[in-house]
C-alpha cells in the first residue's frame, strides 16, 4: 500500500527527516512511536504531500506520488488526520461532514449516516457548530471528516494527545475497528500502550532517523528502545 524509501525533509534550510524508509502492507495497522518533535509529523506530512521531502521516493498503490497536492492523494484514497484537529469551527458537525464526503463506487462506502452509528456522539450534535465541541468530540469529527473521504489507507496522527482517558480508551476501540471495514492505517503516537496493542508492526523514530522497527511482540520485549527512545 505505502512504501517511503530514504526520504529527507527540511522545513526551509532546517535538515528534518534524514533518509526516513517504511512500508505499510494493505490491512495493516503500522504505528510510528517516538518522542515529541522526534519527526512524526513531518513524516506525516511528508507522505500526504504538505511537506514534501526533497530526497527520496514514496510509492503508494504502487506508484510515485512525488509532486502530488494533497487534494489529488485524497482523490487516490489517501485519508489525514492531523495532529491540531482542524475543523471548520463555524459550520456545525453535519456540514464539516457533508463538505468533506467524496463519492465511490464500494459495498460500504463512508456516509453521514455511518459516521453517526461509526461515533454515535457526533449525531448527538449534529448541529452543534464545531467550535464549541469538546477536545475529544472535535478529535472524532476530525477523523470523522477524513473517513468522509472513503479513503483505502489513514495516516493518524497523535490522535489521542491530549484527551481524557476514558476519551482515548473510546478512540482505541474505534480505530481497531477500522481494519475491520477495510482500511489500512500509518498512526503515529507518543502514547505507546495505545499503538502496540492496535499495531501489528512498529517504527521508532527519534532526530528525524528510524532507529528500530519490527514486530509489536519485539518491540514490546525491546526494553533498551522503549527506555532511550520512547520515555
Amino acid at each position: 500500500m505505502l512504501q517511503v524509501e530514504n526520504i529527507h525533509t527540511y522545513y526551509g534550510l532546517s535538515h528534518i527527516l534524514f533518509g526516513v524508509s517504511l512500508q505499510v502492507t494493505g490491512g495493516e495497522i503500522v504505528c510510528l512511536l517516538g518522542r515529541n518533535g522526534a519527526g512524526k509529523s513531518t513524516t506525516m506530512r511528508s507522505i500526504m504531500g504538505l511537506t514534501p521531502p526533497k530526497q527520496g521516493t514514496i510509492r503508494f498503490k504502487g506508484a510515485s506520488i512525488k509532486g502530488r497536492k494533497p487534494y489529488q492523494l485524497a482523490r487516490q484514497g489517501m485519508g489525514y488526520v492531523p495532529d491540531n484537529r482542524r475543523v471548520f469551527a463555524d459550520l456545525t458537525v453535519g456540514d464539516n461532514l457533508e463538505i468533506s464526503e467524496r463519492k465511490v463506487n464500494t459495498p460500504l462506502p463512508w456516509t453521514k449516516e455511518g459516521i453517526y452509528d461509526f461515533f454515535p456522539a457526533l449525531g448527538r450534535i449534529d448541529s452543534r457548530r464545531a467550535g464549541f465541541l469538546s477536545g475529544g468530540e472535535q478529535q472524532m469529527l476530525t477523523i470523522a471528516r477524513a473517513l468522509m473521504t472513503n479513503p483505502d489507507f489513514l495516516l493518524l496522527d497523535e490522535p489521542t494527545e491530549g484527551l481524557a482517558p476514558l476519551i482515548v480508551d473510546d478512540l482505541e476501540k474505534r480505530i481497531g475497528r477500522l481494519r475491520e471495514r477495510g482500511l489500512t492505517v500509518l498512526l503515529a503516537e507518543q502514547n505507546q500502550k495505545v499503538a502496540l496493542r492496535l499495531s501489528d508492526r512498529g517504527y521508532v523514530i527519534d532526530n528525524g532517523v528510524i532507529r528500530y522497527h519490527g514486530t509489536i511482540d519485539d518491540l514490546r520485549e525491546n526494553e533498551e528502545v522503549k527506555k532511550y527512545l520512547l520515555v
